[in-house]
């Protein structure tokens, strides 16, 4: 099986849960600043919300998908927000790919609010639901 996580982060809080993955999975964990050059099962795809949205660096990621994956699985952060679920699934589906309904969220620190997050209880969690889908 064939596994890619790619993320965008701003703060560190995302990169924190992509790397958590990385080790549940064994894969490297990169940012969206590099195109998946390979067909992939599994794309763990993170990311936050920055102003009540998720960037635009993860809607040009999608956007320049070109090659074939099996599914998107979403992984996210934020201080306010439940999830990205509803937003990435809106780019991934327009761009005609499949995405996962199990998705991994948790609080993400930012300035004053959730200080801490993700913890060692939230990277646990992410690594047990990593290794879950892969399984």
């Amino acid at each position: 099986m064939k596994i890619a996580i790619r993320y965008y982060t701003k703060t560190g809080n995302t990169k924190k849960l992509a790397e958590a993955i990385a080790s549940a999975v064994n894969v490297k964990a990169k940012t969206v600043d590099e195109p998946l050059t390979e067909d992939v099962d599994i794309l763990f795809l993170g990311s936050a919300v920055y102003a009540a949205g998720i960037d635009q660096k993860i809607k040009d990621f999608i956007k320049s998908i070109n090659v074939d994956v099996g599914e998107v699985v979403n992984f996210s952060s934020a201080a306010l927000i439940e999830s990205t679920y509803k937003q990435v699934k809106k780019e991934v589906e327009a761009k005609g790919l499949k995405i996962s309904e199990d998705e991994f969220h948790c609080r993400g620190a930012f300035k004053f609010v959730h200080r801490g997050k993700p913890d060692d209880n939230d990277l646990k969690n992410v690594q047990e639901f990593a290794k879950r889908i892969v399984n």
